[in-house]
């Protein structure tokens, strides 16, 4: 295997560096966004670097798997470019680090051996047309032929389509009465060995850099190419999904670092009615609210890094992946949206880093999970915590469960409910919206608690807070919604009528 230098330190540098050069201006940065995928010579020279190698351990010439390092390779990524973070993302949560914790040891050493040496890439298809968000009633289906399992079916925006080396595909068991068992099975597939057409390639509005479709399945996989549940393929499947969304923070971070500084320098260069921008009120207020998302971010990526290594198994941690997940992805797009307002008219255009960062983020708030179901989740999740302690009152079980308790006290007057396990829906995503945000402002007093920037992380509570209380008065006054089911809205008389 390939020797990776083992220090982190000249690791990171190096590839920052590296990063710094191919983005080395505006021109090339606007060049990059505005394209179809990645060029393969620029994609060469970033994986001359062997950024994946931090997702591989060291038997196999990695660099380990540490959750921190894994992390702090996206950050850098994303710095300097979403698309290409999330293209490594893609590689690592949803392709290497499922491979090395549930492949044969076999298909480990050739897999990451063509990544190390041969600059390959992998991905995962698991979504469907029909089957996004319910996932588990796939209709990709496998059956056993003696010495290899048959997988067929169609999925779509799997990101690489077209151009991964390497794919995991999920698929369902088939009985001979053809009917799907309902745990889910992970397939290993080179694509060399062909068996995968793409149908379709989509014009995804924004990620240009990463290509989608719509792929035909119908392959022939060897045992040795199924990975292995510890248990039964629906918790791995949980495993390898909870794992990804924890490693959002890493994404978020450096895209976040790279919107304040693309904030502050514009606030203090640009001048109107003889005074700079940064010196206007609610110009601060956008910044620091900009700061405050980055500080919140970054809090969420030294929680994972302190307490899910590559080890751990990740199935049960629902709480805490869809509170990272979504608000971490909530916070991409609302400073997205702040810097555009921030930069004006020139910020409207693809090729100005405002208005690629307004298109480029947005589907983070819905792939790996539609962040409105997430909520959802995370107020089940507490609900059923709730009965197993037979506590009803909200503060009263944040103020003593681990990912609240620093907090809680607080926020009492806001917290100090009865909660009606009986809730509609749309409060049970608000409730969540709260809940997210409370434990991730946690981490962020936990993370001061080691020394961060005091300033930054009580800027970032006072911003977390007035979200909370506010999400709190909306969930408490939200009225009955009513959506016409008619078509009274095709035939009513317009407003002109009432002149």
């Amino acid at each position: 295997m390939t020797t990776i230098n083992p220090t982190f330190d000249t690791f990171i540098t190096g590839y920052h560096q590296r990063l710094s050069d191919l983005f080395s201006s505006k021109q090339t940065q606007s060049r990059l966004g505005l394209q179809r995928q990645f060029p393969k010579e620029f994609m060469n020279d970033v994986l001359e670097c062997k950024p994946l190698s931090v997702f591989i351990p060291e038997a196999y010439g990695g660099r380990g798997g540490d959750s921190a390092e894994a992390l702090s390779m996206l950050e850098a990524s994303s710095y300097h470019s979403l698309p290409l973070s999330l293209m490594m993302g893609i590689n690592g949560a949803l392709f290497l680090q499922p491979v090395a914790n549930y492949a044969s040891d076999a298909t480990k050493s050739s897999i990451f051996k063509g990544v190390l040496e041969q600059r390959k890439m992998g991905g995962l298809m698991i979504t469907e047309p029909g089957f996004g968000s319910d996932a588990l009633r796939m209709q990709t289906s496998y059956h056993d032929e003696g010495q290899a399992y048959r997988v067929k079916g169609t999925k779509h925006w799997a990101g690489l389509t077209g151009e991964a080396d390497y794919w995991l595909i999920t698929a369902r068991p088939q009985n001979e009465e053809g009917e799907l068992g309902r745990d889910v099975s992970f397939f290993v597939h080179p694509s060399e060995n062909g068996g995968i057409e793409v149908e379709e390639v989509f014009n995804n509005l924004g990620l240009y850099m990463l290509p989608y479709g719509r792929n035909q399945i119908d392959i022939s996989v060897p045992d040795s190419h199924k990975l292995k549940p510890k248990t039964i393929g629906i918790k791995m499947m949980l495993d390898v999904l909870h794992r990804s969304r924890l490693q959002f923070p890493g994404m978020s971070t450096g895209f976040l670092g790279r919107l304040v500084d693309e904030g502050m320098t514009h606030c203090k260069e640009r001048f109107v009615g003889g005074s700079s921008l940064f010196t206007y009120d609610q110009v601060k207020s956008r910044l620091s609210k900009l700061q405050s998302y980055f500080t919140a971010s970054s809090a969420m990526a030294f929680f994972v890094s302190r307490h899910v290594p590559l080890s751990m198994d990740t199935s049960k941690m629902d709480l805490e992946a869809n509170a990272v997940k979504s608000v971490s992805t909530d916070y991409m797009q609302a400073a997205s949206q702040n810097l555009l307002q921030l930069v004006g008219a020139k910020g409207y255009r693809l090729d100005h880093i405002a208005g690629r960062a307004v298109v480029d983020s947005r589907p983070f708030q819905i792939f790996e999970g539609s962040n409105d179901i997430l909520y959802q989740q995370i107020t089940e999740s507490v609900l059923k915590l709730m009965r197993g302690a037979k506590e009803t009152n909200l503060y009263h079980f944040c103020a003593e469960h681990p990912l609240t308790n620093k907090v809680a006290e607080g926020l009492r007057q806001s917290l100090d409910f009865e909660v009606n396990p009986q809730m509609a829906q749309r409060k049970l995503v608000s409730l969540g919206q709260a809940l997210g945000r409370l434990i991730t402002m946690n981490m962020t007093v936990e993370m001061g608690a080691k020394g961060f920037a005091s300033d930054s992380i009580q800027q970032t509570i006072h911003v977390m807070e007035s979200e909370i209380k506010q999400i709190l008065t909306g969930y408490h006054q939200a009225p009955v919604p009513v959506a016409v089911q008619d078509e009274s809205y095709a035939t009513m008389k317009g407003w002109r009528s009432f002149l």
